[in-house]
């Protein structure tokens, strides 16, 4: 280290510091009054801009909203004006029991709609069919919108070519409101012939409160949307409507965020002004305090440069190793110099320590500091990890770094690392545990199984390892949330470590999976005694604030040596016993068997060639013909899908339909079936309809809608004599999303029956809420009629429910002429079964129509 200088130039000639100080604070005075001055500038200007920008995006957004309105009124009419039926039963003749009693036009358009006034105006211009508030009247349209009918029905009329509505606003008693209409037309619908007058017209009345405008500008983000006052029309923010302002104005709070900033803005920057001048006198006083005690202490400057040649010695090694605090101890092993920092790194006093020895405070984990440092040819760069105890009685580390001194001490650092290495520690943890439970992963339970089998278990005592997946928890996360959830898993995690024994291990490796590694268990009858005594722990409730969670448990069961002798083989395997014990009703328990894997191939086969057949023509369709039971006219056949595998042979619907929804693949399938069908079915005579089946699945995903469209469009059938056929399991799946998906069918003219009824919960609701045009009594009731009376009551009153909904009803699995004679004599409407007719194929339903028309009847 080269030695201090002893000598000080001679001090030059300079200004004093003094007035340099002072020049310069005032001119950064000056600098920051200009910048404080245009930053208020800036904010007024902003402010004002903010708010002119938010009143015109509240003025568009209101009129995107209105424009909205009315869109949505002219869509709606035009659903309703431009249709076969309502041109038979509103404009050919009015049909009041059609249009009001079955709630085609009527009370249901003000429930779920809000029209308040719903009008038919005749060729003559009478009114001739009015409903008010829900209520059929007698009101006539003139009087009750008061101005304005004739130009709306001259308007609605010469849109009728085109199939365009029409709309105006208009003042009703006071109150805005939206008008709605259009002509009265068949639509595309080949079955009605127009006469040659002018037509109907069908008009919607929505009138427009606060209410109802509050609710439509939350929609678009417009704040306190309302009829404008007469104090508020010379304003700001004023939507006229109608033509001159014939229905009145809106109004509006737009947002003001130029108030809040100025509110915010301005008095800040002056805070701040004040601030900055306090502190420019602050330092006026303070630096010029300073210039003067730097003036006089400038010649001392010399005589302490000597001490700081010997600080900069001491501490320049202490710089290159990068220290929390710094020590020095003599050849002793003694402290003679600790930095303040360590006081406050390890809460221990200095004087203290002083002239204490090293070893007493520090220790390694290989004996003491001492040892360490006396090493022969110890590299300087390299640290030591070093433990001691703090004054709470914690233990802390230190990483200590040394270097060796001229008298034959050492200097050096530490560094406190306690909590880098507790955090290495929980790292290496977290990558063997799940982050959830604290159990093993499936990391961990490869380590733990790979070990276990080096130990080579034997056939008296194997190492057993169950696959456990639980049931019905996706609905507690579907219903509870995955907090729930969270909450779920961590109980069942707790039950099952406490119900197996100390050595053995608790993986969770999914979801909601785990796997169990058993070592002590001595045969077959220990493993399912356990397995009983799991699931029963399962199965018992779990209490999630106020509610109780029930779920269970499947498991799948291999061994080794007995099954596999590799992890992940014995993985494998007791995963395809899980799935055997699923399939098997759940809440229960599989070892893993042979024949097992080659049903997991089997499926996967079945599945391949299922893929291939639908894509190469091996699906084949057979028709059960469906006959009036009163006549024994047929009325319609019900599609049949069936596999002909070339290998194979005829492989039936129970078989492939399942694999085709766990895959995804029975969309396609059902696309397929639909096309096929359908196609087949317009070739039949007019008075014949083809009814096909839905999963319940399609009606979460493929967009089902689009699909039967098209499908239909394809195929040139008549919707109406397209028929589909569903389970209450789409209600209760999602019920409010399987009702708009059946609504927009039914616009669409297509018929919906719910299938195999009585069989599950079959709720009477959901034959009042949901759109259904026919209901099948499920076989199984005709089936046990051999062995039991029992059910034909129930028959009995399922079709006297049928006929008071308006519901066609049909027996199925009419398979004797006593179950024909008994849906005879409860008057069902229709049936099917092997007594009638089994399924054909093409062909043969070809040569069964081609018979039906020659006779007249079956």
């Amino acid at each position: 280290m080269p030695e201090p200088s002893t000598a000080i130039a001679s001090p030059v000639p300079r200004r004093s510091s003094v007035s340099i100080i002072r020049a310069s604070v005032l001119k950064f005075v000056g600098l920051l009054t200009g910048v404080f001055l245009l930053a208020g500038y800036l904010v007024l200007y902003l402010a004002h801009d903010l708010d002119r920008n938010e009143e015109t995006e509240s003025a568009f957004y209101t009129q995107k909203a209105v424009r909205a309105l009315e869109k949505s009124i002219a869509a709606t009419v035009k659903d309703y004006a431009f249709w076969g039926d309502a041109y038979k039963h509103l404009h050919t003749r009015i049909d009041t029991d059609w249009a009001y009693v079955r709630q085609n036009v009527g009370p249901t358009l003000y429930a779920d709609f809000g029209f308040r006034g719903i009008f038919v105006v005749d060729a003559a211009d009478h009114t001739a069919y009015s409903v008010v508030d829900g209520q059929l009247s007698s009101v006539d349209a003139s009087t009750w919108l008061k101005h304005g009918l004739p130009d709306l029905l001259t308007q609605a009329r010469a849109g009728a070519e085109a199939e365009t509505p029409t709309t105006l606003f208009a003042s009703i008693d006071g109150r805005p409101a939206l008008v709605g209409a259009a002509a009265i037309t068949p639509g595309t619908d080949p079955t009605v012939t127009p006469d040659d007058g002018p037509p109907s017209v069908l008009i919607f009345v929505d009138i427009l409160g606060d209410d109802r405008l509050g609710t439509l500008g939350k929609d678009y983000g417009v704040d306190e949307l309302r009829i404008a006052t007469a104090a508020e029309l010379n304003g700001p923010s004023v939507f006229v409507l109608g033509e001159n302002g014939v229905a009145g104005s809106l109004h509006w709070n737009p947002p003001k965020p130029g108030e809040r900033l100025l509110g915010l803005g301005l008095p800040l920057i002056g805070i701040a002004a004040l601030l900055v001048c306090l502190m420019a006198w602050a330092i006026l006083r303070r630096t010029t305090a300073s210039a003067r005690a730097l003036d006089a202490s400038y010649q001392s400057l010399q005589s302490s440069q000597s001490a700081l040649a010997i600080s900069e010695a001491r501490f320049r090694d202490v710089v290159e190793a990068s220290s929390d605090w710094i020590w020095e101890i003599d050849h002793a092993g003694r402290f003679t110099y600790l930095s303040e920092r360590f006081e406050s790194v390890t809460g221990l006093t200095r004087p203290e320590w002083l002239g204490a020895p090293m070893d007493q405070l520090l220790c390694t984990e290989l004996g003491t500091v001492s040892q360490w440092l006396s090493i022969p040819n110890r590299r300087p760069d390299i640290s030591v990890q070093c433990r001691y105890v703090d004054t709470q009685g914690q233990e802390r580390i230190t990483r200590l770094s040394a270097r060796a001194m001229a008298d034959q001490g050492f200097r050096g650092t530490a560094t406190d690392v306690t909590e880098e290495v507790e955090s290495r520690r929980r790292i290496e943890f977290l990558s063997q545990h799940d982050s959830l439970t604290g159990l093993p992963n499936r990391t961990r339970l490869r380590e733990f199984l790979d070990g276990k089998l080096k130990t080579q278990p034997s056939a008296e005592r194997p190492l057993v390892m169950l696959s456990l997946d639980l049931d019905r928890f996706k609905s507690v996360n579907d219903l509870l949330g995955h907090a729930a959830g969270d909450a779920v898993l961590n109980e069942i995690s707790s039950r099952l470590a406490n119900r197996v024994r100390h050595g053995d291990l608790v993986a969770r490796i999914g979801g909601d999976e785990f796997v169990l590694i058993l070592t002590d268990l001595k045969g077959q009858d220990e493993v399912e005694m356990l397995c009983q005594r799991l699931i029963e722990s399962i199965e018992s409730p779990i209490r999630i604030g106020e509610q109780e969670v029930f779920v269970g448990a499947s498991i799948g069961i291999a061994m080794a040596p007995t099954d596999a002798t590799e992890a992940t083989e014995l993985l494998r395997y007791a995963d395809i016993a899980l799935y055997e014990a699923k399939s098997g009703g759940r809440n229960t328990w599989r070892f893993y068997a042979g024949d097992m894997n080659s049903k997991i191939v089997e499926r996967r086969r079945l599945e391949s060639d299922l893929r291939f057949a639908i894509k190469h023509g091996e699906l084949r369709l057979h028709f059960q013909p469906r006959f009036r039971i009163a006549d024994g006219k047929m009325v319609g056949a019900e599609a049949l899908v069936r596999w002909q595998h070339p290998e194979r042979g005829l492989i039936p619907p129970d078989t492939f339909i399942p694999i085709a929804e766990e895959t995804g693949l029975i969309l396609a399938l059902s696309n397929w079936v639909m096309e096929t069908a359908f196609q087949y079915a317009s070739s039949w005579p007019d008075q014949l309809f083809v009814s096909v089946n839905l999963s319940p699945s399609e009606f979460k995903r493929g967009s089902l809608v689009e699909r039967v469209q098209r499908a239909v469009q394809q195929s040139r059938i008549e919707p109406g004599r397209v028929e589909l056929e569903i389970t209450e399991n789409v209600m209760l799946d999602d019920a409010p999303g399987a009702l708009e998906i059946m609504r927009t069918l039914k616009r669409l003219g297509i018929r919906i029956a719910m299938d195999d009824f009585g069989t599950g919960y079959s709720s009477l609701s959901y034959l009042r809420t949901f759109p259904f045009d026919g209901l099948k009594i499920d076989r199984s009731f005709l089936s046990r009629l051999t062995a039991t009376e029992d059910d034909r009551p129930v028959i009995e009153a399922i079709v006297g429910l049928g006929h008071a909904l308006s519901l066609t009803v049909t027996a199925e699995g009419i398979e004797t002429p006593e179950h024909l004679e008994l849906l005879r004599s409860v008057l069902c409407d229709e049936g099917q079964g092997y007594f009638l007719s089994r399924p054909l194929d093409m062909e043969g339903f070809s040569a069964l129509i081609r018979v039906t028309e020659t006779t007249g009847e079956t």
